[in-house]
């Protein structure tokens, strides 16, 4: 393949080619065309601002509004290009190589600036691509302007020139870069497909919330394996010799990524089971709050305090969890108190079940149940059953309305609850210390006795 520099313009050529005035008409028509488009750009821009404002225009309006505003100096530029090169054509019959060059130049990046930010907004409006999104429209445009000129042959060749070779392996610098630019496109191609397909899945009415989910992420991931599978054939890499490597990598998710591994296995299991979806109520360990969102790692549990806890999937396949609202959203949840002795018991539990039928959110039925539990040290315990549907929605501040109400009502009714009661009995000591001729001496001891005469024997 001939090298680079031959395909360029020679010294000779171009110093031809700048003594004819054709050449120096396309020069002049191209710098004043640059300088119109900046100038009438900068006076448009400020004008069309307001009109892709927040509370203008919206959807794909305000969509081809903005992606037209980004490409208002190329496309003024090109209008200027094709309207002077068909003046020189027609009317002094001049040759517009040059502007012809210019044209296809101008015109293929103001595609490309366009084409790329609608990829872009077509993910999210904040997506992190929004970075890369100038880089992007370089790249692209290089490798079409190299073309469009004739030079991307030589450029390739000269890239493959510069190469690395690794036992069986041969690593250029035109493979990195064509496996960089492959993988990108490709896992751009792969994102905005999974896109599409999990907003095609989400409206489907045939399929539960956790089935979606699980589609989503597997045709994610297999969109993204495939895109970099195509990437590395289309770079020239030879996958026979990723066996090695492959078996390196599995070895660091054995050893290192296991947590990993076992997180994404997890965040599976659990979308294809169904046992925890977005909206249940669960506890796990202390953590309480609604299911929001499953990710391929973690479960966004949003708790009473408005804070997002993100936990592990591992955690839910491993650790016992409580799900309020798994098969039915009812939740029944218990109230015990005492009453003292001196009360009517029946009247108290009449009393706990209308306090609960009068609280909000406080099920009819099924109805509230009030139980006499047992009779304890201090009073007679009571237990007020109550159900509710909603536990997204905290049970303790239910807990508190019917207890306030409990209170107002045994308040009224004279029906007391009893503080904890308890009877010491206190018994007097035996008073021997008074037996004794010394104050003060020991019971049984013989301090302070006169010792008895001894008998006579023979008396």
């Amino acid at each position: 393949m001939p090298d680079l520099f031959e395909a360029l313009p020679s010294v000779a050529e171009l110093k031809y080619a700048l003594t004819l005035a054709a050449t120096w008409w396309q020069i002049g028509i191209l710098v004043s065309g640059i300088l119109l488009a900046l100038l009438i750009g900068q006076w448009l821009q400020p004008r069309l601002q307001p009109a892709i404002a927040p509370g203008g225009a919206s959807g794909l309006r305000r969509t081809a509004m903005r992606t037209g505003m980004l490409v208002t100096v190329p496309l003024i530029l090109w209008l200027w290009l094709v309207g002077t090169s068909a003046l020189l054509r027609h009317a002094k019959g001049q040759t517009t190589e040059i502007l012809h060059l210019a044209v296809l130049l101008v015109g293929t990046l103001a595609l490309i600036r366009m084409g790329v930010f609608v990829l872009r907004h077509s993910f999210s409006p904040g997506s992190k691509l929004k970075a890369w999104e100038g880089v992007m429209t370089v790249s692209i445009w290089g490798i079409v302007a190299l073309h469009i000129l004739g030079w991307l042959p030589y450029v390739e060749q000269l890239l493959d020139d510069y190469a690395v070779t690794l036992g069986k392996v041969r690593i250029s610098i035109y493979t990195i870069i064509s496996f960089a630019l492959s993988i990108a496109l490709l896992v751009l191609l792969a994102l905005w497909l999974s896109g599409a397909i999990k907003s095609l899945v989400g409206r489907s009415q045939a399929l539960d919330e956790n089935l979606k989910i699980a589609v989503t992420k597997l045709t994610k991931f297999l969109l993204l394996a495939l895109a970099v599978l195509v990437a590395m054939v289309t770079a020239g890499i030879d996958l026979t010799a990723l066996a090695v490597f492959g078996g390196a990598l599995g070895v660091g998710l054995g050893l290192g990524l296991q947590r990993i591994v076992s997180n994404f296995v997890s965040g599976i299991i659990l979308s294809f089971e169904g046992s925890v979806q977005p909206g249940n109520v669960i506890s796990v360990g202390q953590t309480f709050g609604v299911v929001k969102e499953l990710h391929a790692r973690y479960m966004v549990v949003r708790n009473r305090d408005g804070m997002d806890i993100l936990i592990p999937n591992e955690n839910l396949i491993t650790m016992e969890i409580i799900n309020w609202s798994y098969s039915d959203r009812n939740v029944r949840f218990r109230l015990p108190l005492q009453i003292s002795y001196a009360d009517d018991p029946e009247l108290a539990l009449a009393l706990m079940e209308k306090s609960a039928l009068e609280t909000e959110r406080v099920l009819h039925d099924p109805a509230p149940a009030a139980r006499l539990m047992g009779f304890g040290d201090s009073g007679i315990n009571l237990e007020l059953h109550v159900w509710v549907n909603d536990p997204e929605n905290g049970v303790n501040n239910v807990r508190s309305d019917v207890y306030r109400r409990i209170w107002s009502e045994f308040r009224d009714a004279g029906i007391t609850m009893p503080y904890p009661q308890r009877e010491i009995h206190i018994k007097p000591a035996p008073d021997t210390a008074l037996a004794s001729g010394i104050p003060g001496s020991r019971p049984g001891s013989g301090r302070g006795r006169t010792p008895a005469a001894e008998e006579d024997p023979a008396g």
